[in-house]
C-alpha cells in the first residue's frame, strides 16, 4: 500500500464535507448542515479540525455576514485524493465476498 489514510479526514463527516467541496465549489455552511443533518454544533466541530489543518477555507462573503462559505483548499484537495487513493487500494486488495 503506498497512500496513507489521512486522521483528518477519515471520520465520516468530515470525509463527507470534503467529498462535498472536492469538486472546486465554494457551499453554504447551511446547506452542507442541511445535507449531513449534522446540529449546528457538531458540524462547527468537525468544520473546525478542517480549517485548523488547512483543509478547508471558511469565509464570509457579500453583505450578509452570518452567511459562511466553504472551500477545500489546495492541500486540503491533495490530502483528499491521497485519503480516497487509500481507501481505494484498501478495497482494491479486500476479497470479493460474492465469490
Amino acid at each position: 500500500m503506498t497512500a496513507a489514510l489521512d486522521p483528518v479526514i477519515h471520520p465520516t463527516h468530515r470525509l463527507r464535507i470534503c467529498a462535498m467541496l472536492v469538486t472546486g465549489t465554494t457551499m453554504e455552511l447551511s446547506a452542507i448542515k442541511d445535507q449531513l443533518d449534522l446540529s449546528p454544533s457538531a458540524l462547527s466541530k468537525q468544520v473546525a479540525a478542517l480549517v485548523d489543518a488547512g483543509y478547508v477555507k471558511q469565509e464570509r462573503l457579500g453583505v450578509d455576514s452570518r452567511r459562511v462559505w466553504l472551500s477545500l483548499t489546495r492541500q486540503g484537495m491533495k490530502a483528499y485524493r491521497s485519503h480516497v487513493a487509500a481507501l481505494r487500494e484498501i478495497v482494491a486488495d479486500a476479497p470479493d465476498p460474492d465469490q
